[in-house]
């Protein structure tokens, strides 16, 4: 599989603007392991502005917990990177209101960082839907730091858009 370029993140950006768009929603992003990547293809669009509320990096975990909401004991008992932290920044990011969606991205780029039970490469994804509900997944990516930051730049804003269609 090519690894996403520039264009691609734009027009995975564009086509999920015009959802947005179309349903009256405004997103909101949680980033740790992409630091802000996903906001900046965001914003790079024209027009972002009638779409695009606002995005946080929170990289540390105590970052997490004081700007999303995520629990410490959730941190301590499953890590940065899982679907429960995933899940609480996704929550966090969207904070209830009605009009607002969230994405959250936690991972392990690389290079160094993984152990057997969470390789680099581990990326987990969170989003916070307009009927409050949460939706997780995770991949492994392959590649550089930049390969990995570039596929899940691509996954967030491609899962959002497919989870907001289908609803």
């Amino acid at each position: 599989m090519a690894l996403p370029d520039d264009a691609a993140l734009r027009g995975a950006a564009q086509t999920l603007a015009e959802s947005l768009r179309r349903q009256g929603f405004w997103l909101v992003t949680a980033e740790s392991c992409t630091g802000g990547w996903v906001a900046k293809v965001c914003t790079d669009l024209a027009g972002s502005s009638a779409w695009f509320s606002h995005g946080l990096v929170s990289y540390s975990n105590a970052a997490k917990s004081s700007l999303l909401g995520v629990q410490l004991a959730t941190l301590r008992d499953y890590g940065a990177v899982s679907a429960e932290t995933a899940g609480e920044m996704a929550a966090g990011a969207r904070g209830g209101e009605s009009a607002r969606v969230s994405l959250a991205v936690t991972g392990i780029a690389g290079p160094a960082g993984g152990t057997a039970a969470r390789p680099v490469g581990l990326v987990w994804f969170g989003w916070g839907l307009p009927d409050g509900s949460i939706k997780t997944c995770s991949r492994v990516f392959t590649g550089d730091r930049d390969a990995v930051r570039r596929q899940s730049v691509l996954l967030a804003l491609d899962g959002l858009r497919s989870h907001l269609e289908s609803a």
